[in-house]
């Protein structure tokens, strides 16, 4: 079992910037690829990022070059640095991790809201 615990969120203007961090805890050897969702009120989940196990960085086209995501040297934590927010960053960003045996498991998520 693998327990993922977000932190960073709040309250920021449009154009700031705010930094996510996500905490693995229990089997964190048994943790592959790493990333983040986000859910909008009144819209689905959505991914935003993923980092595989080896480094490699997929991202959303609506957040590419504004967000950069990665990983600690450790590998049980998962950072995700968000510049130039827009007001449509607004979400419950959620950390999410896979396992080499193909479990998924996912946070309780943390609030961004993008607003002036």
């Amino acid at each position: 079992q693998v327990q993922l615990v977000e932190s960073g969120g709040g309250l920021v203007q449009p154009g700031g910037s705010l930094r996510l961090s996500c905490t693995a805890s229990g089997s964190i050897l048994s943790i592959n690829n790493m990333g983040w969702y986000r859910q909008a009120p009144g819209k689905e989940r959505e991914l935003v990022a993923t980092i595989t196990n080896g480094g490699r960085r997929n991202y959303a086209d609506s957040v590419n070059e504004r967000f950069t995501i990665s990983r600690g040297y450790a590998k049980n934590m998962v950072y995700l640095q968000m510049n130039s927010l827009k007001p449509e960053d607004t979400a419950v960003y959620y950390c999410t991790a896979d396992s080499f045996a193909g479990f998924d498991y996912w946070g309780l998520g943390t609030q961004v809201t993008v607003s002036s």
